[in-house]
Order: structure tokens, then sequence, then C-alpha cells
């Protein structure tokens, strides 16, 4: 199946399967996490969440970086276990594991 996304023009190419996460946006801007779809009830991306950092120069998990931005009822005490929690949902450091081919 064929998807078209619009990512940030500066955005580093996607990494291999299996490479560290560079921040291309490309696995977010194709389908949601399941935390994703928990929070905005949507399985298929792009996600809500995902911003463009541009002092890093790519993606970046909102629910990762700003918890409460994306989840205003949550209580301020607890924004570093969400974020504790997200980067366990999305496997943040393990890799990229997006086999999406992707075309420029």
């Amino acid at each position: 199946m064929e998807q078209i996304v619009h990512l940030h023009r500066e955005a580093p190419a996607k990494p291999a399967v299996g490479a560290a996460c560079n921040g291309c946006g490309v696995c977010c801007a194709l389908e949601t996490c399941p935390a994703a779809r928990l929070r905005f009830l949507q399985a298929r991306g792009p996600c809500p969440a995902l911003e463009w950092s541009p002092d890093d120069g790519c993606y970046r998990c909102g629910l990762l970086g700003h918890p409460e931005r994306y989840l205003a009822w949550l209580p301020a005490a607890t924004v570093l276990l969400i974020r504790r929690l997200m980067r366990r949902w999305i496997a943040a450091g393990q890799g990229c594991d997006c086999a999406a081919d992707i075309q420029p």
C-alpha cells in the first residue's frame, strides 16, 4: 500500500531498520504508536504529537518530550513518570523499527 507523507525538508533521512533513531519522523508520520492511539483515538498517522525541533533539526515525540501539552489533565508531579512510561512504550533508544520503503 502506498502512502504519501510530508516531512520537513531538513529532516534527516530514514535510518536502516535496527539503526539508531535519528528523528526522521517517518514512523510517526505513517502511523501512531499504541500510546498515541489511546490519546488521540487514531491508528493512522501522522501522529498529532509529532513535533519538529528546529534546534535539533529533527522530529521528536511530543508525548515523550512535553506530555503536559497533550495530557492537559496530567498533574505536574507525574510528568517524569509519564516520560519514563512513554520512553518505554515507544521503545525510545531501541533502534528504528520502521520497515517502510521511502522514496524522496
